[in-house]
């Protein structure tokens, strides 16, 4: 624990050299207003409560509560254009000085702790706005945050890793302060610099809300690839691996024994937890890890409507193809992100059109996922003929590796791989436009004057501008949790940079309809679009569009009748 803990400062001290951190650094230069430690205190105390806060419990809120994590977003940016226009115009400061001096009377030393209290607004702001440059310490946390699985380790490690953040953070405020009463110039120029800091703050505001921040830092990214790297290897050795497979032990809501994963120390690493039984099981009977000794087992984590599993399945069919009468038995482990793909009757129709036969075990209620600790769709977790766990991969890539050792296992068990050949092919999968859902609960990037109506039917405006990679609903909606539901004649407009977009959706009844638009003209590049048209007859994901190579464009859907839920786009 102490070596979470230790590393856990270390890693947040070194952020400051990481890209991440750019986008606070005008609102912290900002905050130096010359008034001493005050307001520098008052933020980095603000920001290191919300930030320990919002990581440990933002999705149990957003979930308990149904207020979206963009509405909290968009408040945090408010308050910071606020104390903005405060440093431009005196009046506002005035009124917000007198809000806090009410406060501050309540503390010993009076008004001179009014910027401390200005400080802690601006910090909690911050701590929920920044998202870091995670490392595999903080990414377990979080994880175990997702699965509502918040222990008084994770808490003291991220609490350890927003004091190390704030150290930096709280060196260079102070230093912009001292220098602020110090340097002969900047005392005399104490009006216009301020006037500056506000129009600093304010276009800091101006670009959060409409993401400039994150593309800035994709531009820093692809225009410096080398520009942070490497700041979070601190955190891969074996001492802080072995460390967080520890803390990140969930307890089991199955009879499985308790010590599965507590063999580490193993010189084969751990032994694979079995599969939770009670799943529907699809193309086999239900098998065990037990039943399978002296076999080699691909476990895949999947969903049928994530395009990143989908990618994936060629290649899991050919190695099913080429290597199961040799001793390999791939299991795709089946756990839903959306509320129709528990339906086994989907699941089956998925498999069908999918071409999959190797066994397929339902995971509805993500037990065997929280065994294995997972926290991706897709993953692959190798397991040996001796039923330990020798090698996992998360995401899309590594095909050759992934082969490779599954030929290297079928060897070590004793049965020959033959002479196959490893020729998977490759191809990019890179798209600037991130996964959006349309549902309140995780929606993001969306351009609306409108405040959103929680399960209840509403009308959206078309706004004047949608800037890169984010959306508008037009017409009459109603939007749960889960999904978005337009009404006869609403539409859907989205500026994107992909080449490929893809939408997940079902139809209300049996069927429904979406008319599909590029740059202003009917559009048939999709696989399931034609004469313009989308036949929305599954609960599935649709190929909506296909160009010959990543760009800029505008989709627009149009939906004649009241007739289909839509729940996330993805890109590719």
């Amino acid at each position: 624990m102490l070596i979470l803990l230790l590393f856990a400062f270390v890693a947040g001290v070194v952020t400051v050299l990481s890209p991440c951190i750019l986008p606070l650094l005008p609102v912290i230069l900002s905050s130096s207003d010359g008034s001493g430690k005050q307001r520098p205190t008052g933020v980095i105390v603000g920001f290191i409560a919300s930030f320990t806060f919002f990581t440990l419990f933002l999705s149990t809120i957003v979930q308990l509560s149904g207020i979206p994590s963009s509405a909290l977003r968009s408040l945090s940016v408010v308050i910071l254009a606020l104390f903005g226009i405060s440093l431009l115009i005196p009046k506002v400061q005035a009124l917000i000085e007198q809000l806090f001096s009410r406060f501050a009377n309540l503390m010993p030393s009076g008004q001179k702790r009014q910027g401390f209290w200005g400080g802690i607004v601006i910090g909690l702001s911050l701590g929920l706005l920044w998202t870091p440059c995670v490392g595999p310490i903080l990414a377990s946390v979080i994880s175990l945050a997702i699965t509502g699985t918040v222990t008084a380790q994770s808490f003291l490690i991220t609490l350890s890793y927003a004091v190390g953040t704030a150290i930096p953070l709280f060196l260079i405020m102070l230093a912009g302060s001292t220098a602020l009463q110090r340097v002969p110039w900047l005392v005399r120029n104490t009006s216009l610099i301020q006037k500056l800091f506000g129009v600093l703050m304010i276009m800091t505001a101006a670009a959060i809300l409409f993401n400039v921040d994150r593309s800035f830092q994709t531009f820093i990214l692809n225009t410096f690839p080398q520009y942070g790297a490497g700041l979070t290897k601190i955190e891969d050795n074996q001492q802080v691996q072995n460390a967080l497979q520890t803390t990140t032990q969930q307890k089991k809501e199955t009879d499985m024994k308790p010590t599965v994963l507590n063999t580490l120390a193993l010189p084969k690493g751990p032994a694979a937890p079995d599969l939770v039984p009670g799943g529907e099981w699809f193309n086999s009977e239900p098998l065990t890890l037990a039943d399978l000794k002296g076999k080699v087992v691909l476990v895949d984590f999947w969903t049928y409507s994530c395009i990143n599993c989908q990618r994936t399945l060629p290649y899991l069919k050919t190695w099913w193809e080429k290597y199961h009468d040799k001793g390999l038995v791939i299991i795709g482990v089946h756990s839903p992100e959306f509320e129709f793909e528990k339906d086994p009757k989907n699941v089956a129709k998925a498999l069908a059109d999918f071409g999959i036969t190797y066994p397929v075990v339902q995971d509805n209620d993500f037990a065997t996922w929280k065994a294995y600790r997972n926290q991706y769709w897709p993953a692959k977790y190798l397991v040996d003929a001796e039923g330990f766990i020798r090698y996992s991969h998360f995401g899309e890539g590594q095909y050759d590796k992934t082969e490779e050792t599954i030929q290297t296992l079928l060897e070590e068990a004793g049965m020959s791989a033959g002479s196959e050949p490893i020729d998977n092919p490759s191809y990019s999968t890179s798209a600037r436009t991130p996964e959006t859902y349309l549902g309140y609960a995780r929606i993001e990037n969306l351009v609306s004057r409108e405040q959103i109506k929680q399960d209840a039917l509403q009308t959206f405006t078309a706004p004047a501008r949608i800037p890169d990679s984010q959306f508008a609903y037009v017409g009459d909606w109603m939007l749960t949790s889960e999904y978005a539901a337009p009404a006869p004649n609403a539409e859907l407009l989205m500026q994107f940079d992909a080449k490929e977009v893809y939408l997940v959706a079902r139809p209300k009844t049996t069927s429904g309809t979406i008319q599909v638009f590029l740059d202003g003209q009917a559009s048939s590049l999709g696989d399931d679009v034609e004469d313009g048209v989308v036949a929305v007859d599954s609960d599935r994901l649709y190929k909506l569009i296909k160009l010959p190579s990543a760009g800029k464009h505008q989709l627009r859907l149009v939906f004649p009748e009241d007739s289909v839920e839509l729940y996330a786009f993805t890109f590719g």
